[in-house]
């Protein structure tokens, strides 16, 4: 059982770093708001992963899964989200007032709201929890509880993943401040953001 969970480890950790919305999402709050508020928004994407492992436990991910018309639903509306994102990022790059003040305005939950909906938001996560943990579930264990611990196991990795990069990112915040730096960077996250929104709107087709 042990080798099979450090194999379905592995596997997960390989899927936690891969490039992706979550990444942008952190980047972009870490570089104009700081570590703190980007682990928030690490913890927020975190949670999400958790309401999805209770929904595949449960089974109501796997009846998503099986509704086209309700994947269609929440795949157009995590797309609008990404897409609405990337642009407030495009905007924020055409203004000349410091970004900071201006988020710190909404409050602290805001960060940790962002991050939640941004997974919550991504019916994916329903089809790779349906599809994929069912087959890295330790033998001996049943099935309900191999992959409720299959989802910790998801959510600890992504904590300490996002965590460490939220870190890496904000301790290079005074570079990322310079106004140009920061102009271009806004505009590269906006153009990323909007492109996975792109992206899964393409495939909700």
């Amino acid at each position: 059982m042990w080798t099979q969970t450090a194999v379905a480890a592995g596997v997960l950790a390989l899927l936690t770093v891969v490039p992706g919305p979550d990444m942008a999402v952190v980047t972009k709050r870490a570089i104009a708001s700081g570590r703190a508020e980007a682990l928030r928004t690490a913890a927020g994407i975190t949670t999400g992963l958790l309401v999805w492992g209770v929904f595949t436990v449960v089974g109501l991910a796997a009846i998503l899964a099986a509704s086209a018309q309700a994947y269609f639903v929440v795949k157009i509306l995590g797309a609008a989200y990404l897409v609405l994102l990337g642009l407030q990022a495009l905007w924020q790059s055409r203004r000349s007032a410091p970004r900071t003040a201006a988020l710190t305005a909404t409050g602290p939950g805001r960060a940790y709201l962002t991050g939640l909906t941004t997974n919550v938001l991504n019916p994916k996560i329903a089809v790779f929890y349906t599809g994929l943990l069912p087959t890295l579930t330790p033998h001996g264990l049943p099935t309900a509880a191999g992959m409720g611990l299959l989802v910790l196991l998801h959510a600890m990795l992504t904590l300490t993943w996002l965590g460490a990069y939220a870190y890496l990112v904000s301790r290079a915040r005074s570079f990322f401040e310079r106004p140009r730096v920061r102009r271009l960077l806004d505009r590269v996250t906006g153009g990323v953001l909007i492109g996975f929104g792109v992206r899964v709107a393409a495939e909700a087709n």
